[in-house]
């Protein structure tokens, strides 16, 4: 029999999880139906995040657009603040500005601390 410590599993009881996923890099190009899938929303609502310009995609039109990891990320928070919080899209869109200013201030004093 196999000691699984003072945690009181027996061998019956152990499980695994086993967790997929990948990682998107900042210039990868999502479409429009792939970042639908990434935030679990319907393309209506993303369409509102991109004439609010909380996410600014490449491309002339819907059909043709690209999404990097930076908007996959931006419009998962906007999609919280909306969910969680009821902020509206211009609320979350103000929110998600203040954010990438305060993370561009954080690394500032970041780098100024580690020059001296």
């Amino acid at each position: 029999m196999t000691n699984f410590g003072n945690f009181g599993i027996g061998p019956q009881e152990q499980t695994m999880t086993q967790v997929s996923g990948f990682i998107l890099e900042e210039q990868v190009g999502l479409t429009l139906a792939d970042l639908c899938r990434a935030c679990g929303v319907q393309t209506e609502l993303l369409l509102e995040l991109v004439e609010e310009g909380v996410i600014n995609p490449s491309g002339e039109a819907p059909e043709v657009w690209r999404f990097t990891g930076v908007h996959l990320r931006h419009a998962r928070v906007a999609i919280r603040l909306q969910r969680d919080l009821g902020v509206n899209v211009a609320g979350a869109a103000l929110a998600l500005q203040l954010m990438d200013e305060l993370e561009v201030l954080r690394e500032r004093i970041k780098s100024r601390g580690s020059s001296t």
